[in-house]
């Protein structure tokens, strides 16, 4: 029997990798140092732009976290939640900065560098970094969002594309906030929109970006502000009727809609906004977790609190008083995330960690040395 033609078996082996696994990128990795032919078919833009689409939803790769130098300002790291090869991460050369928000294959750093505010856009996995021209603001936003900006991308990779960055920022002088966004299109900071009565209250948490509309929430969980870059406004909007608890809350999306997550007692709370056909809008209750039976070992009834969401993939960060926990809204699964200390927020990374990236080829080079060093070991262990 004649063997099956050399293209059918490379479309074979294309399906075959196609369904790998986007949350284990060292299956692609390792897939990619099987064969040249296997490396070239993974490489290649065609296959990785039909693995993104079919995959879907960028997956968690790992938490921006900050790591406090003696002497030394602020570094970054990328604290992995998987098994991922190491980022080239860049750090700023500033001497104080801090990560604001990580969203769309991109992190927003705020810096303080000769007594001014500065601001950077950074790709972990391509090491680019762009800086955003100055404000007249003496001090690092902690309500601050950064986003793919590419009329109807799917966010699937969004490495090159334009991208906005929006600053929330309160005056207690005037007892106003202000609100500007960037656009990477035009090179510039739109004009301010204010909206006066709030200045006094600060902003906490990542924002939740639902369409042309970001939200914040505001201290003591009294109210949600809204930024619509779109139209360049900002309004109030009411948090659910129960949704004082005693700790924080989180802003996120839920089945496209605002959604906000808090603990009280050791139950968490799930509400979503639902906004009528008559623009009249509600807060829905839908759904109450019991933490005592999946988090026993969190002791969730003392201290634990809302620390984060990743849109996408319905994870929610948990910070009780012995670390932090990731929560899969939809499997129920529960762990423990080491090493971390979350300061303002958890910043979450997500997108797609393949062989055909920029760095690619170090990294493979890198498991090929690995693999070698492994093999002679074991050749001369004689197994």
């Amino acid at each position: 029997m004649a063997p099956p033609p050399r293209e059918l078996v490379s479309d074979v082996i294309s399906e075959i990798l196609l369904r790998l696994p986007p949350d284990e990128p060292e299956c692609l990795f390792r897939a990619a140092l099987v064969c040249k032919p296997w490396l070239r078919t993974i490489s290649d833009p065609a296959f990785l732009r039909r693995y993104r689409a079919f995959h879907g939803t960028p997956p968690l790769l790992g938490l921006v976290d900050t790591d406090p130098k003696i002497n030394r300002g602020w570094s970054f790291r990328l604290v992995p939640t998987r098994a991922v090869p190491a980022f080239p991460f860049p750090a700023p050369d500033a001497r104080c900065g801090l990560p604001l928000d990580c969203r769309h294959c991109r992190v927003l750093v705020g810096m303080v560098e000769d007594g001014r505010v500065n601001y950077l856009v950074c790709d972990p996995v391509t090491g680019v970094r762009y800086r955003l021209p100055q404000l007249e603001v003496r001090y690092i936003c902690n309500a601050a969002a950064v986003f793919c900006a590419a009329a109807g991308c799917k966010h699937l990779d969004c490495h090159d594309g334009p991208f906005c960055v929006v600053l929330m920022i309160g005056y207690c002088s005037t007892n106003s906030m202000l609100a500007t966004c960037y656009s990477s299109e035009i090179g510039a900071w739109s004009e301010e929109a204010t909206w006066q009565g709030i200045g006094a209250r600060q902003l906490y948490g990542r924002g939740a970006l639902i369409g042309d509309e970001i939200y914040f929430m505001l201290s003591g969980n009294t109210g949600i502000i809204k930024y619509d870059w779109g139209k360049n406004c900002l309004s109030l909007v009411n948090p659910p009727p129960s949704a004082v608890y005693n700790n924080r809350v989180t802003l996120m999306m839920m089945e496209c809609s605002l959604g906000l997550a808090g603990i009280e007692h050791s139950s968490l709370y799930l509400w979503s906004r639902r906004v009528s056909s008559e623009e009249t809008a509600e807060w829905v209750q839908c759904r109450v977790i019991d933490l005592d039976t999946m988090m026993p070992m969190a002791n969730p009834s003392d201290g634990a609190s809302v620390f984060g969401f990743a849109e996408g993939v319905d994870v929610i960060f948990v910070r009780t008083l012995v670390g932090l926990f990731m929560m899969e809204l939809k499997s129920g699964r529960v762990r423990k995330v080491h090493k971390i200390n979350p300061g303002l927020s958890v910043l979450p990374y997500m997108g797609f960690y393949t062989p055909g990236i920029m760095l690619a080829p170090a990294y493979i080079l890198d498991f090929f040395v690995s693999f070698h060093m492994f093999a002679s070991l074991l050749v001369g262990s004689g197994l």
